[in-house]
């Protein structure tokens, strides 16, 4: 689960199956007791109908945990101290149970990309977003998204684009060319 709206509907579909809950959180929920077969399929297939799915596997979780603390450190920045990334993942992820470099590991093998390259690529993704909404300047993104510099943002937006971040601004407004109307 990813939003809000996610939550509710688990939260809807608890109530209406009668299953006791302990945690009820974005990404998880964690049942009071084991659920049966026959309960087990109608959870699954009642989430399925909206869209989401139902994770059993303790790796597929806790890499899943880690996207969407990782998305939510890029989207939500102002919400997170400022810490580095892989202290944060340790401590909220795994309340220390696994280090840094199991949870590294683990990711890697899971998703083929280490989670340093898959933060790099969402924060660029992020980047582009901001970028095209023009409410921000570049200093500003930087900003926000904890980059040490523009310039240091605008080394990696390059790497990964092969564009600097004013060459791509600048394609966005080429699109916005006034059409003329004869």
């Amino acid at each position: 689960m990813l939003c809000v709206c996610c939550k509710k509907i688990v939260a809807q579909i608890r109530t209406e199956m009668e299953l006791a809950y302990t945690c009820l959180e974005l990404g998880e929920v964690r049942l009071r007791k084991s659920i049966s077969t026959d309960q087990k399929a109608h959870l699954k297939k009642e989430l399925h109908e909206y869209g989401q799915e139902s994770m059993e596997d303790k790796n597929a979780i806790l890499v899943k945990k880690v996207v969407t603390a990782i998305n939510k450190m890029i989207h939500e920045p102002e919400e997170i101290p400022n810490v580095n990334f892989s202290d944060y993942l340790t401590k909220h992820i795994t309340n220390d149970d696994h280090d840094y470099h199991y949870l590294s590991a683990l990711f890697s093998a899971t998703k083929g990309i280490t989670i340093d390259q898959f933060i790099i690529l969402n924060k660029i993704e992020r980047v582009k977003e901001l970028i095209m909404y023009d409410r921000l300047s570049l200093t500003e993104i930087s900003y926000k998204l904890r980059y040490s510099s523009v310039a240091h943002l605008s080394n990696q937006f390059k790497k990964v684009t092969g564009l600097t971040p004013t060459f791509f601004k600048s394609l966005k407004r080429k699109k916005r060319i006034k059409l003329k109307m004869t």
